[in-house]
């Protein structure tokens, strides 16, 4: 009885040593994304409207640059973006449209690999579920979080071992949003956009 009652002991101390908070678990997705900043990040943003359907966009960042692919009403549409313009080339049309953008708008939009960072602030996170290769965490948006924009909730999954997200699924206004297939690994090629790679585009300078 004595043996058995030490074996549980242990197995609970164990557990105990080897268990974290979701705030562990978030602090440490956190630094493990700030460490791999410099590579950049790739993923596919799924959005789902009422009526509508999903739109799924494809999307690379590195640094202040931006790249992303989406089909809009059965047409491919690229996108380039930087801190100062943006490129878009329709596929249908072959056309290449170039235009300033607005800081004020497009401040920080960019910076895709922060995305992550403080996402529990105003929000009360739990571990809604845990696998031996994941955790999913919920995040209740809190009374005192005035943010109007803010989701009520999010599920945000994070990876055992390496501790870097693999999906992150909210809704707002009856749409629903999951980010997912997150890579690391970006070039500067993917997210600058290079005439060359188009020869039979119209480009069409607005700045």
């Amino acid at each position: 009885m004595k043996k058995t009652i030490l074996t549980i002991l242990a197995a609970l101390t164990a557990a105990m040593a080897f268990g974290q908070t979701p705030e562990e678990v978030i602090t440490r997705m956190g630094e493990e994304m700030d460490k791999h900043e410099k590579e950049g990040l790739s993923m596919v943003v799924d959005v789902k409207v009422p009526i509508v359907g999903t739109l799924s966009t494809k999307m690379y960042a590195l640094g202040d640059k931006a790249r992303m692919e989406a089909a809009v009403a059965g047409i491919d549409i690229i996108t380039w973006v930087d801190k100062e313009n943006q490129w878009e080339y329709n596929t249908k049309t072959q056309e290449v449209i170039i235009q300033k953008l607005d800081p004020k708008t497009t401040a920080g939009s960019t910076d895709n690999m922060e995305m992550f960072d403080d996402i529990a602030d105003g929000y009360d996170v739990s571990i809604a579920s845990e696998t031996p290769q994941a955790w999913t965490i919920r995040c209740k948006k809190q009374k005192t979080n005035k943010d109007k924009d803010a989701p009520k909730t999010i599920d945000l999954v994070v990876a055992k071992g390496t501790y870097l997200p693999i999906s992150l699924s909210t809704s707002m206004m009856g749409v629903s949003i999951k980010m997912h297939s997150l890579a690391l690994g970006v070039t500067d090629s993917q997210v600058t956009f290079n005439a060359a790679e188009f020869p039979d585009a119209t480009i069409d300078d607005r700045r």
